[in-house]
């Protein structure tokens, strides 16, 4: 592990950039910037699509280490360069950014009103790509839709197992046991979960690392003493779908987290639009968001 990256991660003001929209997710991506489905054909375009709006975010001059700590990365754009160096080791020797890769391979159908994750095949053969390409830290998302104490464990259980697996492989594992913020028992499965998530807090060596990205919660400072924990670098919070101006004012009211937004980062960029106008929205973006997060 990268001592000065990680004392970044853990120290330093800023948020993430959640640049990770998978196959499932990247359609809607693009469509909010500009590109509908009928504009591209077959997933190779479709990526080589995303991969130019992912560079142009990138490279933008408002895209900074003054403000970003990390970016998430997809597998395909971890093996994609961009500028003639591989995306992570742009991000990092030319922006002072870490990379974040996303290593779940999505949903599986929901029961016990969650949808744990779908097992990862080749997950050693991924581990040893993603240290060759010099990773700092990964992301693995599951979703919880209603308080169901089984399910939530469930959830909970994967999502620390795959993580231990991580932390042996020499990264910083992100547990990111998303809430639904539709739902209707959503105060009850964030007591839920954070029961869940100190029962395996405990149960760690003093050695093991990770962090957690969390909904937004119902109650202002809910996830403080997870935020405290030794074991904790940092806590990060997903927009799960609300507006930018929305995320940005629940954020600012949880002392401790910070943004890993990914929609609400993106909200309002265009492929239409002139550098000057795209530069000029992100930036403005970005300050919004920092602010939140050092609030």
């Amino acid at each position: 592990m990268n001592e000065k990256q990680l004392a970044r991660m853990a120290h330093d003001r800023g948020f993430i950039a959640a640049l990770d929209q998978s196959g499932g997710s990247t359609p809607k991506a693009l469509r909010l910037y500009g590109i509908p489905e009928e504009q591209y054909h077959g997933d190779d375009e479709m990526f080589d699509l995303v991969h130019q709006m992912r560079t142009r975010i990138i490279t933008s001059p408002s895209f900074t280490s003054d403000h970003i700590l990390a970016a998430i990365l997809f597998e395909k754009t971890m093996d994609r360069k961009i500028e003639g160096l591989y995306s992570a080791d742009f991000l990092w020797e030319q922006k002072g950014i870490l990379p974040i890769l996303k290593v779940d391979k999505g949903l599986a159908d929901q029961k016990d009103d969650v949808q744990i994750m779908k097992p990862i095949p080749q997950f050693d053969d991924l581990m040893k790509r993603a240290q060759a390409r010099n990773i700092f830290a990964t992301k693995m998302r599951s979703v919880i839709h209603e308080a169901n104490h089984e399910g939530i464990a469930d959830i909970i259980a994967q999502q620390f197992e795959i993580g231990h697996k991580i932390i042996d492989a020499g990264f910083v594992p992100i547990l990111e046991p998303e809430v639904d913020i539709k739902s209707e028992s959503k105060a009850d499965c964030e007591t839920i979960l954070k029961e869940e998530v100190k029962k395996h807090l405990a149960k760690l060596s003093t050695k093991d690392l990770l962090m957690f990205k969390l909904t937004l919660p119902n109650v202002n400072g809910f996830y403080s003493d997870i935020i405290a924990d030794d074991h904790v670098v940092r806590c990060v919070a997903l927009s799960g779908g609300y507006t930018r101006e929305k995320s940005c004012e629940l954020l600012a009211k949880n002392p401790g987290l910070i943004a890993s937004f990914s929609r609400a980062l993106t909200e309002g960029l265009n492929v239409h639009q002139t550098d000057d106008d795209f530069n000029a929205l992100l930036k403005k973006s970005i300050g919004m968001i920092f602010d939140a997060s050092i609030a």
